[in-house]
């Protein structure tokens, strides 16, 4: 069993209220291998939503209390950031799951590469925070691109 990225199964959850539907993913899903989970949404974000970033650093960082999550009208949305994370690894528990399907980039499902904070599309190295969090909890993440 596995969790992923709801918007990546189609659902409407991303920050513009959109989604970003994988055929495979939704594959998994309909057929009993995948529960979708949108870690913001979790943390108690609306959708649509500002686009957020990490900003200087990752989602490790987040999670070490050295930087926070701040969106694009410089509100701190770390607090919802967290709660997601806490709330994904749950449902992981609840069912099981070993592995999360992470949509790329995003400041909480990406993995290896995340933005960078400036709101310009530059990429850096590193975690969503979600991703850093299920990692830190022993579940393996891997990106659509990767699946």
């Amino acid at each position: 069993m596995k969790i992923v990225s709801a918007c990546l199964a189609g659902i409407k959850c991303r920050y513009d209220g959109e989604a970003k539907p994988c055929p495979k993913i939704i594959e998994l899903v309909k057929q009993g291998m995948a529960v979708p989970v949108c870690p913001e949404q979790l943390g108690g974000l609306s959708t649509p939503r500002f686009a957020q970033e990490v900003q200087g650093g990752s989602g490790e960082e987040v999670l070490d209390g050295k930087c926070k999550v701040i969106n694009k009208e410089g509100i701190d949305v770390t607090e919802n950031f967290l709660k997601g994370a806490e709330e994904t690894l749950k449902i992981a528990q609840l069912i099981g799951a070993k592995e999360f399907i992470g949509k790329s980039k995003s400041s909480s499902c990406g993995c290896s590469k995340i933005y960078d904070g400036t709101f310009s599309d530059k990429l850096i190295k590193g975690d969503g925070v979600t991703t850093a969090f299920l990692k830190r909890n022993g579940i393996k993440v891997i990106t659509e691109e990767d699946f």
